[in-house]
């Protein structure tokens, strides 16, 4: 028998994104580390492969022996190549090229290295955006692809500038609520989607 979620008190991803931006609490300190520690890339699009893998670590701490196949020369290219073009679907392809680099990884290394217009993409806060009916597709969370990713990065960004904070905390609240809402096994999806209001009440937001 499936375990069923708790409800979800919002009845629209604005709403819920301007009332839990109050109980943001920042960045968990290792993380605040990490970013300050790396802040030099963004502008400098030099990164060591000590750093590569720290970032690796950070998202997906099992997987480091498939992300330590990379060659520091690889690294560098690919990291120099997509903070230096200003197509998303092109920076994203160039780092989802590097060994084990998937897109949810590829969105930490952008995050990591501009957290004010970047944001991390992964199970969780699709899953609450799909409960949300703010995207229609892979209710699972896995899977994502450019256009997956980039819808999401809209939304973020929408947010963001809606509220006047940075992309990373408008996910970092949407990923963090649904640690709040989520209940039993996170891979095996149990979610419901939050009824259709009558009338037009409930709307998307930021749709692209």
């Amino acid at each position: 028998m499936r375990t069923r979620p708790k409800k979800i008190r919002y009845k629209t991803l604005d709403e819920l994104i301007r009332r839990e931006l109050h109980n943001d609490d920042g960045e968990d300190p290792k993380t605040a580390v990490l970013i300050e520690n790396i802040r030099h890339i963004r502008l400098s699009k030099e990164i060591t492969r000590t750093e590569f893998l720290a970032i690796c670590r950070w998202k997906s701490p099992r997987a480091v022996r498939h992300f330590s196949k990379n060659k520091t020369k690889s690294i560098q290219r690919a990291v120099c190549a997509a903070l230096s073009t200003r197509n998303e679907r092109q920076r994203l392809e160039y780092l989802t090229a590097l060994k084990g680099v998937n897109v949810p990884m590829a969105s930490a290394i952008l995050m990591l290295t501009d957290p004010k217009r970047y944001g991390v993409i992964d199970i969780r806060v699709w899953q609450l955006l799909h409960r949300m009916r703010s995207v229609s597709t892979k209710e699972n969370g896995v899977g994502f692809t450019f256009k997956n990713w980039y819808h999401y990065l809209c939304k973020l960004r929408y947010f963001a500038k809606k509220f006047g904070v940075s992309a990373r905390t408008v996910e970092r609240t949407l990923f963090r609520y649904h640690k709040v809402v989520q209940k039993g096994n996170l891979y095996r999806v149990a979610a419901t989607p939050i009824r259709q209001m009558k009338g037009n009440t409930a709307k998307r937001s930021a749709s692209r």
